[in-house]
């Protein structure tokens, strides 16, 4: 074999490393990444059932059922509003009215949530929470 060609295998098989690593590294983001969607978006969007995504906005007034460990609700962004189920103990500051951001899937039209997180005081909320009243032009707080 010339120099040159061993020179060629070493660089082919270098660039197969490479895109062996990149590959991976990828695969391996894929399954931490969860995109957040505003219930305007997540009604315009439709992703797919089985995406991990978060949905934030208000808890909506009126909407709140609880049946044992399983606690309905709907996320609103004064636009539009999401139907959430989440089973389990919700965060001591969650409350209709307030904000909060669910991280689940969409399953037929109806968010069901793995957890749920609630804005922990009266001038915080969450700032994709912001942006999404910012945009739909509700927002009356100041800054996020």
């Amino acid at each position: 074999m010339k120099r040159k060609h061993k020179r060629l295998t070493f660089v082919v098989i270098a660039w197969g490393f490479l895109a062996l690593a990149t590959a991976l590294v990828l695969f391996a983001f894929e399954e931490g990444i969860v995109f957040f969607y505003s219930p305007t978006e997540l009604t315009e969007k439709k992703p797919p059932a089985e995406q991990r995504l978060r949905v934030g906005g208000l808890v909506e007034e009126g909407s709140v059922e609880k049946s044992g460990t399983i606690v309905s609700f709907r996320v609103t962004d004064l636009n539009n509003s999401v139907p959430v189920t989440y089973e389990g103990i919700l965060p001591d500051l969650f409350r209709e009215g307030q904000g909060v951001v669910a991280e689940g899937r969409l399953v037929g039209g109806v968010f069901v949530a793995a957890e749920v997180l609630a804005k922990h005081d009266e001038n915080y909320m969450p700032p994709e929470v912001a942006e999404a009243l910012k945009k739909s032009g509700q927002w009356q707080g100041g800054s996020p």
